[in-house]
């Protein structure tokens, strides 16, 4: 992925209460992006560096912290409950909202802050009716500070918790060692470290907008049994009494749940196509149906050509793509071809694919948006729009039918999370290729003489949702374009122009004298170039593009804009001084 770190290891502090050097060697030694440059506060030192800002461990470039404890090393109630003592519920909360606001107040010191969840050794654990009950239960306690503890956090958008209880769970009985522990002062195996530094490095994946998009999934013997060609929709195995027939049928399954999450689904197959689709349509048992996949390449042609055909239609990137397939020569075949795209090794046994799938660490994201809900539905609609534009004698002809609207709203609280996520995950159409947490974004944005909107789209078909951003910032007498991000979706259809009458118009308001648009060039953003070549704005060297604020920038007849009012105190009015207006 393209990024202003994207050659560069991310800068992390580690805090614990016990020796964290082994998990410490384990991120450093990774080799899976992104690269990690660890330092680490001495064992002991919890509060000292949570409570000091001048300590020795800050520096102004972390990207992360990683704040690791024990229950009874910051909860001292907690300690005396491991012994059975009488402790009052009240005195035990008390403790975990003052560690929550020592962990709130380094929240600006790094650009995220994880924090894994409490766990003890199972040597505490194994008392029987006593581990849930109420006021002496040990494991039933845990449960309830933990929650505490993510209650507290849930306020800070750049405070992540990390499930530390299935790092455990997934190691068992070898996830603590005594001896570690009186050797070293290292209460967990280094099992537990490896899970948590995988945990940790897909986390990070998914806040810097590196998650995987598109599942590419064959169809004979990876969405159901059998060769449909041969077999018929009627013969192929899927559901019904039968172990792996059902086991089919929560495959599909799996992936359906991984489109609420806002992840594509596509089809590459060999197949004949017509014989292909009439399976998916007709099959009692199919979970997953043709308005599931936002496009699909069914034919006897080589499944990596097919693969590069089908991404370039969806515009998105290889990088993007997982690709599932139950023939080891083709996944070899795709995997040497294509080597941006993710090829899991694939079990044979089909009653193990919905674990394999669950077992995939590259669809991390920290927030789920309203869009990443809809995408899925989005794609297919797209389809539609291909259709139409097809059939249309031009391409103005196109958009007078699509009847689009594009509304332009302020940065606020209902947006940030989804504006965050455009601006971090999106290489082809970016200006720039900023990437910032929503706490940066929010602290930008609202700093004097800088401009933030948000442009949502829709059109007959159905609402693209939020999928522009554009920024701005006043230098002098000039306005300079800080940020200009397209979704993909939206390329070619007039939005790219309608954003650049907004910032003029702005800039016109401001009485300033031009818009500067300055380019800077990544592996993928070429797209962005383009547009800027084609805008009509004077090109000044290869990368500079400049338009005179007394010249009107006009935005497409055919798009209806409409503005929607700034609610928070001191967003700069447009200049109309409406709400809605039409151009």
């Amino acid at each position: 992925m393209a990024g202003a770190k994207e050659n560069h290891a991310f800068s992390g502090l580690l805090i614990s209460d016990f020796n964290i050097d082994n998990f410490a060697a384990y991120l450093r030694t990774d080799s899976r992006a992104p690269l990690l440059e660890i330092s680490t506060v001495p064992f002991g030192q919890v509060s000292q560096a949570l409570l000091s800002p001048d300590h020795s461990c800050w520096r102004s470039d972390l990207d992360f912290v990683v704040v690791w404890t024990r229950p009874e090393a910051v909860l001292p109630s907690f300690g005396d409950l491991l012994t059975f003592s009488d402790v009052a519920t009240k005195q035990l909360t008390d403790q975990v909202d003052e560690y929550a606001r020592h962990i709130l107040a380094i929240k600006n010191r790094a650009k995220n802050i994880f924090v894994p969840t409490w766990v003890v050794p199972t040597l505490h654990q194994g008392h029987g009716l006593l581990d849930l009950a109420p006021e002496t239960g040990i494991a039933r306690a845990l449960m309830e500070l933990n929650l505490r503890l993510l209650q507290n956090l849930d306020g800070a958008s750049n405070v992540f918790a990390l499930n530390a209880s299935k790092w455990i769970e997934m190691v068992g009985d070898k996830a603590f060692n005594a001896r570690l522990w009186y050797m070293a002062k290292i209460p967990f195996s280094n099992e537990v470290f490896k899970v948590a530094a995988r945990d940790l490095k897909s986390a990070l994946r998914g806040i810097r907008g590196s998650s995987r998009k598109l599942v590419v999934v064959d169809l004979d013997d990876t969405l159901w049994g059998g060769i449909v060609g041969e077999e018929g929709w009627e013969g192929i195995t899927l559901g019904g009494h039968d172990a792996v027939g059902e086991a089919y049928v929560d495959f599909q399954r799996e992936l359906k749940t991984l489109t609420h999450r806002g992840i594509v689904l596509a089809v590459v197959s060999k197949n004949e196509e017509s014989v292909a689709l009439e399976a998916v349509q007709k099959h009692p048992e199919m979970i997953l149906g043709v308005d599931d996949f936002a496009g699909w390449r069914i034919n006897w042609h080589d499944k990596a050509t097919n693969l590069v055909s089908l991404v370039d239609e969806l515009n998105l990137g290889l990088d993007s793509v997982v690709f599932i397939d139950d023939n080891p020569v083709e996944r070899a075949r795709v995997r040497d071809a294509l080597p941006d795209v993710l090829v899991p090794e694939w079990p044979t046994d089909p009653r193990l694919y919905s674990q394999a799938l669950r077992h995939l660490d590259c669809f991390d994201k920290p927030t789920i948006t309203d869009e990443d809900r809809h995408r899925p539905e989005m794609y297919v609609t797209e389809r539609r729009r291909v259709t139409l534009r097809q059939q249309a004698r031009s391409v103005e002809e196109w958009l007078k039918d699509l009847s689009m609207v594009v509304t332009v709203e302020p940065l606020d609280k209902v947006n940030l999370a989804r504006v965050a996520q455009l601006l971090n995950k999106t290489n082809q159409f970016n200006l720039t290729t900023r990437r910032v947490s929503e706490v940066e974004l929010s602290a930008w944005a609202a700093e004097k003489d800088h401009q933030l909107w948000a442009f949502r789209v829709k059109d007959k078909f159905g609402d693209s949702g939020l999928s522009a951003v554009a920024s701005a910032e006043i230098d002098g007498h000039h306005a300079r374009l800080v940020d200009f991000v397209l979704s993909c979706r939206v390329m070619g259809r007039r939005v790219e122009e309608t954003i650049v009458h907004v910032a003029v118009e702005w800039a016109r308001a401001a009485h300033l004298e031009e818009l500067h648009v300055i380019y800077k060039p990544t592996q993928k953003n070429k797209p962005c170039l383009e547009f800027l070549s084609r805008s009509g704005l004077q090109s000044i060297g290869a990368h500079m593009f400049v338009w005179p604020i007394a010249e009107d920038y006009k935005a497409s007849p055919l798009i209806q804009l409409v503005y929607k009012a700034a609610s928070n105190e001191g967003q700069i009015e447009h200049p109309h001084g409406s709400e809605s207006e039409s151009v």
